[in-house]
């Protein structure tokens, strides 16, 4: 597991879903709760990745560009 994903998940509010994957990924288990679902990841490998794929997603998320519009016109005064 990339150490950066994993401070990022711990860094999370409580009760979402990074960090409950993150303390289910540090205390060794598979099985996580959170917003009232349980789920039980294969690995703990698995479980890793889904992490990343969340991070992955935030940063993505947070890169998007802005868009500007601009409008111009001509005059066709004197």
């Amino acid at each position: 597991m990339d150490p950066t994903v994993l401070a990022w998940a711990l860094a999370q509010p409580a009760g979402s879903r990074a960090a409950a994957l993150a303390a289910a990924y540090t205390g060794g288990t598979t099985r996580v709760t959170f917003e009232g679902r349980t789920v039980e990841y294969r690995s703990l490998d698995e479980l890793g990745r889904a992490l990343a794929v969340l991070r992955g997603a935030e940063i993505s998320t947070a890169r998007r560009p802005g868009v500007t519009l601009a409008a111009f016109s001509r005059g066709g005064g004197a």
